[in-house]
């Protein structure tokens, strides 16, 4: 057991794409952890997924040595969609280092993740990065970060992740500014899993950090929410590499092995204590997030609907932040019903499925959750506009609204105040944080920021505007239901509810695009969008035709007639009972709309 006065647990965090993983590669170097052969770019980052688009997905632990300390390292993700893994990653900690880029200044998460670190009372050590480049304003972002955040420019440190200058200073700063973990040695064991993943051959692999107590190998341990009693078959550290120990004591950060094939007994937030002498009340764990962003995820093979619930039920373990639910649609058989933090995660879910699951997968288009009143007083939550109740049963319908928080140049505040009118933003504040930047925030509703308001934002200020947000409520709005028709039939998986100034461009663009994807048939197919009762747009897909006359040359045209006669009624036949067949391509191309 480690002198808990000589333990520093620590985060990193910063937006997204301010050196937080180029930062703890350095750190690793400088610590010894890794030998320089060994040594590779985004060390910490263990997903192929997270190597090939250069972002951290998961929160990941590491034990360093750094003079007479032993520190628990923890690298975070920056994105907006990943916060949950950033707050269960504060929990274990007693500081955090922020990082800001010398070149752009604060941004919309630095702000987000600083205040989540003082929401957890840890001590902040804040550190302009990256200043080898040539363009870099090191003095300019420290007068920043005290003038938004608070934090005393002379205390910032001046350090760049890329070549190392200044990160021994960090690391000594940390060591004397954030305190040791506090904790009873002797007192009953209560340990916090903030973290696992599920290995097909050990179980369920808990990352811990230890609060009271102690826990030792081979230690009957109880799971307090869960309710489960199991075995510490291996306890240890991460160093990267991990390495087996006898015991961990309070302010250790480490991981279990105990044989936990139930992944539902081992979810973060879970307390686990001694089976023989058990802590009387639980630790405080997490609070469930809120899915945001919802869509159906099916099997493109209807056999591979048993995998993908344990897919989904496995990779839950590691990222408890999605919901799911059995659903199944007329035009794609059985899947599931799955809640987001927002379009990147689920985009991550998506591909993590298909890689690390081996599935074929259709995502249908991304939707919110709508609140409706109904005539008789009750209220329903709809996330699948399927769902909707008949517009005879509904009084109104309430949709949910952002607050969005922008920071970027001066020059693009135009373009952008248009791009979040656009998307019906109500523009609450703008404040010049220096001449060269200035901070805007819109409330919006959330169905318009879902699809590419993210990627708009991008593209209007050449990709240095950063964007923050949190929900804010539900406001009653004038929505409406669009269904698609194709041969009179609903189609529910491209059904869509839109703001009802939005409802017949929509309709139009739908109806275009499903006529030159869906195949011809042997008989007109036509593909409408309703409100309600009342079309609003309409395309026709015409009928292949065989040229059954061909072979009548000369004689008594009524011969002609007859047959031509004989095919229209097989085909009116065969169009009131015949299915019209949307292949995968076609959907998922459909469903990409705004491309």
């Amino acid at each position: 057991m480690i002198d808990p006065s000589r333990i520093r647990n620590l985060s990193i965090i910063s937006h997204i794409d301010h050196g937080k993983t180029t930062l703890s590669d350095r750190i690793l170097e400088l610590t010894g952890a890794v030998d320089a052969r060994d040594m590779r770019a985004q060390y910490l980052d263990s997903m192929d997924l997270e190597r090939e688009r250069g972002i951290t997905i998961k929160a990941q632990n590491v034990r360093l040595r750094w003079k007479d300390f032993v520190i628990h390292l923890i690298d975070t993700p920056g994105h907006v969609d990943f916060g949950y893994e950033v707050s269960r990653s504060l929990a274990a900690c007693e500081g955090a280092i922020l990082l800001v880029d010398a070149t752009q200044g604060i941004e919309a998460q630095t702000l987000a993740t600083c205040y989540q670190a003082m929401e957890h009372d840890l001590e902040i050590v804040a550190a302009v990065n990256k200043i080898d480049l040539a363009w870099a304003e090191p003095d300019r972002v420290a007068a920043e970060i005290e003038k938004v955040l608070g934090i005393d420019a002379s205390t910032v440190l001046r350090i760049s992740g890329k070549t190392g200058e200044g990160v021994p200073e960090l690391l000594d700063a940390a060591m004397a500014r954030i305190p040791a973990p506090k904790g009873d040695p002797d007192a009953p064991l209560r340990a916090l899993i903030f973290d696992s993943y599920y290995d097909q051959y050990r179980g369920v692999v808990s990352a811990i950090r230890v609060m009271d107590g102690r826990i030792t190998t081979g230690a009957k341990l109880r799971f307090m929410q869960a309710g489960a009693s199991h075995d510490a078959d291996e306890i240890g550290a991460r160093t990267p590499v991990p390495v087996p120990l006898a015991d961990l004591g309070p302010g250790e950060v480490g991981y279990l092995v105990a044989g936990v094939k139930d992944v539902g007994e081992a979810r973060s937030g879970e307390t686990v204590t001694l089976a023989g002498r058990p802590a009387t009340e639980a630790l405080v764990g997490y609070h469930d997030p809120k899915p945001m962003v919802f869509c159906g995820l099916y099997p493109v093979e209807g056999d591979d609907f048993g995998a993908l619930r344990d897919a989904l039920e496995k990779l839950r373990l590691n990222d408890s932040s999605y919901t799911y639910q059995p659903e199944s649609s007329g035009v794609l058989g059985f899947g599931f019903r799955c809640g987001f933090l927002g379009l990147l995660h689920m985009e991550i879910v998506r591909e993590r499925l298909e890689r690390e699951f081996d599935l074929a997968l259709i995502a249908t288009a991304p939707s919110v959750e709508y609140l409706a009143h109904l005539t008789n007083g009750n209220v329903v939550e709809v996330d699948n506009p399927s769902e909707m109740p008949p517009p005879n049963q509904v009084d109104f319908i309430e949709e949910p609204i952002f607050v969005a928080t922008l920071l970027l140049p001066t020059p693009y505040t135009g373009t952008v105040m248009e791009l979040c009118q656009n998307r019906r933003g109500e523009l609450q504040k703008l404040e010049y944080l220096s001449p060269e930047r200035v901070e805007l925030i819109y409330r919006i509703p959330l169905a318009e920021v879902v699809i590419d308001f993210f990627d708009q934002l991008k593209s209007r200020t050449k990709g240095y505007a950063s964007l923050d947000y949190e929900l804010s409520g539900y406001e009653r709005s004038e929505l409406v239901k669009v269904d698609i028709l194709l041969n009179s039939v609903p189609a529910d998986a491209f059904s869509a509810i839109l703001h009802r100034s939005k409802a017949d461009e929509y309709g139009r663009k739908m109806t275009e695009k499903l006529k030159e994807l869906i195949p011809r048939q042997q008989y007109d197919v036509p593909i409408q969008a309703a409100l309600g009762s009342r079309i609003i747009a309409r395309t026709t897909v015409k009928a292949m035709r065989k040229d059954v006359i061909a072979k009548c040359y000369g004689g008594d045209i009524t011969r002609k007639h007859k047959l031509l006669d004989k095919q229209k009624e097989g085909k009116k036949r065969m169009k009131s009972i015949g299915r019209v067949e949307v292949p995968q391509e076609a959907f998922v191309s459909a469903l990409k709309l705004d491309d």
